[in-house]
Formats: structure tokens, sequence, C-alpha cells
């Protein structure tokens, strides 16, 4: 079975962020890269697919030399081929990286393509749906467990007050969420191995985007917290300025 994950190299979620001068991006200097949580979970649940059913694991990424790092990490884990877009940059319009990664998924014939459901740096959980258009291929998202028998997929997700099943025929496209598995850790035979595996690459040829970075924002500062006191005392204080400043009592 041939499988496909796209992923995306990320800021790690402890990284303080600073705001370039042109406020438009993000200075990189001090950041840790690492690979997209959500993506881990469709990187393992490939692996999982491979192991129960056999066949080959290709993770594709769009970005400068660095996505490498998260590649790697893929390959640790038990991929067997990668392959990287050059591009200066991530698009900030996700159209124009499903486009760029549409035109090597079709240099193969996959039976199945896995992606997270959303990056954790833009959130704009876009990627799967438009991958599912371009390539005219039948998607299920936020997919919390995944059963696979002959060429159908049942893929489970959760619902306001249930959980709801899903069943299409293969070639097909899933985007994983968290509690879909556990991703496993990178052994250090993995990691040696992965070290060995050459990442192949394509030259990007990207469309103009049509959305525009205007303008990065710190979020405002939180107003200090004020101490009113301590012990029973402190409760009719207390009580007064849930009333009459949060008015969150009546």
């Amino acid at each position: 079975m041939r499988i496909a994950v796209c992923i995306k190299q990320v800021p790690d979620t402890e990284t303080r962020i600073k705001i370039s001068d042109d406020k438009k991006s993000v200075r990189e200097e001090d950041i840790n890269f690492i690979l997209n949580p959500f993506d881990e979970f469709a990187v393992e649940e490939a692996l999982r697919i491979r192991e129960a059913r056999g066949g080959e694991v290709t993770v594709i990424s769009l970005g400068p030399e660095r996505v490498a790092t998260a590649m790697r990490s893929a390959l640790a884990m038990g991929a067997d081929k990668a392959v990287r877009i050059d591009a200066a940059r991530g698009p900030a319009d996700a159209r124009v990286t499903a486009e760029a990664l549409s035109r090597v998924l079709q240099e193969e014939k996959y039976d199945l393509i896995l992606t997270g459901k959303q990056a954790i740096d833009d959130d704009q959980a876009q990627l799967p749906s438009l991958l599912a258009e371009i390539l005219q291929l039948p998607a299920i998202n936020v997919v919390t467990r995944l059963t696979l028998e002959g060429n159908t997929v049942t893929a489970e997700r959760q619902i306001e007050g249930g959980v709801e099943k899903v069943r299409c025929e293969l070639p097909a496209i899933i985007s994983a969420q968290r509690g879909l598995n556990e991703p496993r850790y990178a052994s250090l035979k993995g990691i040696m191995a992965s070290k060995r595996i050459q990442i192949q690459e394509r030259k990007a040829d990207l469309s103009a985007e049509m959305i525009e970075v205007v303008e990065l924002n710190y979020p405002p500062q939180k107003a200090p917290g004020k101490i009113i006191g301590s012990g029973p005392a402190a409760v009719p204080e207390l009580l007064r300025l849930l009333r009459e400043e949060v008015k969150i009592l009546p």
C-alpha cells in the first residue's frame, strides 16, 4: 500500500515568538522548529497501516532547507521516503501550498493521503479539503479512529454529543485529530537510519497568493491581578468586585 503524508514544520509551542520589523512575519533566528504535532498523528497512523498491510510511506513537505529537520523526524519514526518542495517560505495562502503538494502527489499513485487536521502556527485547517478538491478525491477530516477493510476506509470523528462514522473508497484523504493514536518515539536505530535516506527535492512552481498578511501584532497584555486580602474577611470584597466590576454575579 502506497501512503503519502503531507507534513509541515512549525515553531515549537514553547518558543517565544518575535515579530519582524515589517510586522508581516516572525523572526526565525531563535525559533526551535518541530514537526507539526497533528502531523505526527498522521505519520504514526501511516506507519501502523504499513505494518499491518505492507507498502511504503512517503512524507512530503514544502519550504526552505530547514524543513528537512522535520522530515528527518518523520523518517526517524519509520517513514520510507521524503520529498521536499523547495520554497523560500511557506505561503500564507493554503491554496498555493495545496496546489504545490498536489503536483507532487500526482507524480505517484497513492492509495491513501494523510495530513494533520491543522498546523499549529497558522491554524487554517484548510489543506486537507483543498487537496481533496484539487485531486478530486474524497476527504474525511478530524478523524479519531481509522479502519481499513479491503478498498474501503471507515473513519470516526467526534461530534457534539456523539461519534460520527464516515465511509468512503480508496484513494482518499484523511486528516488526523488528537486521539487517533499515540505517536511513537524515534528509536536510536531509526534516527541513524533516517540520516542515510536522501530527501528528494522538487522545484516549487508556486502560483500567486490571494491572501496577504497585512500586519502581525502581539496579543494585548492582561491586566495585573488584584490581591484583596486573605481568609473569610476577604469574601465580602470579593463578592463586591465580582458583582460590580466583573459583573458575573447578579
